[in-house]
């Protein structure tokens, strides 16, 4: 019933063009039809994408971790990508959405994840981290390790999805930020004379250190909108 609708609707607005070319409408009035018909379309779309998202939720797949990380004292599991990508994806083409990432590199490392329904509509997320240096990767693995973390990590945030465990005892070590994240914070706060204290207690951590990766982008954020320190008198 609704499609009916929304099928006579945009009829309605294609034969009211035709109607004002067939009239000799000037430029100026066949430019407003056009530009109402592209919002009502792209409202159209954005109604859509939500729909589609919402159905997507109601049965959303199982993401199990099935990869295990192990480097000196630290261990633990995660969704490899192709696991996640792959159950995910196939449940949005179902609703008519799929996923794309889009990378940038300034410095840091950017990943944007972008779902799209098929109207056209679209949203994003987006992170970034620097290349993960970890262990004896060369400056490709590096970058390539930081990609795939981001792009995993950008697909589960933009649809809310979790992962679950998939080892014994259900304990995993997170992924915290690494040496030259923590240096690029704590320089960003010693050079805006922004007070730690705030800034930890607005990401809820005790210390920069124990920071998890995934909220780096969120902590640069708060160091620049943080109010600088008032000199003391």
């Amino acid at each position: 019933m609704g499609e009916e609708i929304i099928v006579k609707q945009e009829s309605s607005l294609v034969e009211m063009i035709s109607q004002a070319v067939a009239k000799g409408a000037d430029l100026e009035k066949l430019s407003q039809l056009l530009t109402i018909k592209e919002r009502w379309e792209a409202n159209e779309a954005k109604k859509a994408y939500h729909k589609a998202m919402a159905d997507f939720k109601k049965n959303p797949p199982k993401i199990n971790k099935d990869q295990t990380v192990k480097y000196k004292d630290v261990k633990y599991n995660h969704a490899s990508l192709d696991n996640a990508v792959g159950k995910i994806t196939s449940e949005l083409s179902k609703h008519g959405l799929s996923a794309s990432w889009i990378p940038q590199q300034n410095g840091s490392i950017t990943i944007t994840c972008r779902i799209t329904h098929v109207l056209g509509h679209s949203e994003d997320a987006s992170l970034s981290a620097s290349a993960d240096n970890t262990g004896s990767k060369n400056s490709i693995q590096a970058m390539g390790s930081t990609i795939t973390y981001l792009e995993r990590y950008t697909l589960l945030a933009i649809l809310g999805l979790a992962t679950s465990e998939q080892d014994g005892d259900g304990q995993q070590a997170p992924e915290f930020i690494d040496e030259a994240q923590l240096k690029v914070l704590k320089e960003g706060i010693a050079k805006l004379k922004v007070s730690e204290s705030m800034v930890l207690t607005y990401l809820g951590v005790d210390k920069l250190e124990s920071l998890p990766k995934v909220d780096y982008q969120k902590a640069v954020s708060a160091i620049k909108a943080a109010k600088p320190k008032e000199a003391k008198k």
